[in-house]
């Protein structure tokens, strides 16, 4: 609904894209690049809900709050399961970004990615989330598709390319030719239940019961999907289960891998069923031009090595893999008119008020 007001405000504000992540949340403002890069939590006190600190200052907090202060992440596998705190976390980064603007209530145009299999009860949640928070326009793309816009793959042209995306609460694989997707697998399998898995295995093999931030750490320095050259170790520490005091044991890269093996597995073989589903035109592309991956998963060393060995193809990260979905979305604010397409159908018919 076009409403003038919104019309003269959103003259001062400045239209942004967002990858509103499971695990981070990144803002890009158009024609200034990424200025937010924050993880995706809200520290809120129970009693009053009023919120106490979001993104960095809130994920300091994780695991070590008083009973009264709680730090939530509203967001589980790449949905909202906070709708209340989703909104207010999106309202703080929106309005961080007016900062300095002439307007003290900004009214942007917002492009935000979510992940392909999202069904439209969780899109009008976004949408609405969005809207509440100060955006006059909320254009959905699926993650996906702004990955491989960010990426730079070719997917406008009469030929095959494909993505995988692995964030924290999704892993998403698509396959592209003419401006469409011909093939897509969506997991709610992630980065997320790798740390999970981790913690798991050091609570059946060494009986510690480790944070599921000592578990990242672990995971980004010696985690892997594929033998390393040179294998490490690490301290782990955490709570002895059975004698309820601190310890520290270490654990190594293969011990690691051996934890990681389950959700990577899953992930290596929903990346199969895409390929068993696309043409063999558009495989025989592929084959030409790789696989492009991006994600914080895709940073998971020896992740690349272990696609291309499982699936017989060149299998590539992108460059700053971790930044693809928000660029993807700010190419589109860019080229709006030439790429209406690629929004998702349920808003395709709003691109202009």
């Amino acid at each position: 609904m076009f409403s003038p007001l919104n019309a003269i405000l959103g003259l001062f504000s400045q239209d942004v894209s967002i990858d509103l992540g499971t695990a981070n949340t990144l803002v890009l403002v158009r024609g200034q690049g990424i200025v937010i890069n924050e993880p995706s939590v809200v520290a809120i006190e129970k009693k009053s809900k009023k919120v106490l600190a979001v993104g960095d200052e809130a994920k300091e907090m994780v695991g070590r709050t008083p009973a009264n202060i709680v730090a939530v992440r509203p967001l589980r596998d790449g949905v909202i399961s906070d709708f209340d705190v989703t909104e207010k976390m999106l309202h703080y980064f929106i309005k961080k970004v007016h900062e300095r603007a002439l307007l003290p209530v900004p009214r942007p145009r917002v492009v935000v990615g979510l992940p392909s299999g999202v069904t439209e009860v969780e899109k009008r949640a976004v949408h609405d989330a969005c809207s509440n928070a100060g955006a006059r326009q909320t254009l959905l793309i699926e993650q996906p598709t702004a990955a491989a816009i960010g990426a730079d793959l070719p997917i406008n042209e009469a030929v095959g390319s494909m993505i995988v995306d692995i964030g924290g609460g999704t892993s998403e694989m698509a396959v592209f030719s003419l401006g469409g997707i011909v093939a897509s697998r969506s997991l709610r399998i992630a980065g997320d239940e790798m740390d999970e898995e981790i913690m798991r295995y050091a609570r059946e093999k060494y009986n510690l019961l480790i944070g599921q931030r000592m578990a990242e750490r672990i995971k980004i320095a010696i985690g892997s999907a594929y033998p390393l050259q040179e294998e490490q170790t690490m301290t782990l520490r955490g709570r002895n289960l059975i004698t309820g005091l601190p310890e520290a044991v270490d654990i190594s890269s293969v011990e690691v891998r051996e934890a990681l093996s389950a959700p990577v597995g899953m992930i290596v073989d929903e990346v199969k069923t895409a390929l068993e589903e696309t043409p063999p035109e558009l495989i025989a592309d592929l084959m030409e031009q790789g696989v492009a991956m991006a994600g914080g998963g895709a940073l998971l060393k020896g992740i690349a090595e272990r696609l291309a060995d499982e699936t017989k193809m060149r299998v590539y990260v992108a460059d700053d893999a971790l930044t693809c979905v928000v660029r993807g979305g700010g190419v589109v604010l860019e080229h709006l008119d030439t790429l209406s397409h690629v929004l998702t159908t349920t808003q395709r018919r709003n691109t202009r008020r």
